[in-house]
C-alpha cells in the first residue's frame, strides 16, 4: 500500500486547533475593500473553523500528521 500524498496547497491553508478542529482564513479581504465597513473587514481578518460538512474533505487532503498546530 503506497503512502498517502498530502495536498500541499491545502496544508498551507488549514491549521489544527488544540481541540482537534480545523481552522481556516476567511475570504473577501484581498481587494475591493473601500465599500466594506471597518467592522466587516475586522471580522474577515480573523480565522474561523472549517464547517463540519467540509471537514472530512480537508482531512482527506491533509492527513493529521501534516496539519500544523
Amino acid at each position: 500500500m503506497p503512502k498517502i500524498k498530502t495536498n500541499r496547497s491545502a496544508a498551507k491553508r488549514f491549521k489544527l486547533t488544540g481541540s482537534g478542529k480545523i481552522s481556516r482564513r476567511r475570504q473577501g479581504l484581498r481587494h475591493i475593500l473601500t465599500k466594506k465597513s471597518q467592522k466587516r473587514k475586522n471580522r474577515l481578518g480573523k480565522a474561523t473553523l472549517v464547517d463540519k460538512s467540509n471537514e472530512s474533505a480537508v482531512r482527506r487532503m491533509v492527513p493529521k500528521a501534516t496539519l500544523k498546530k
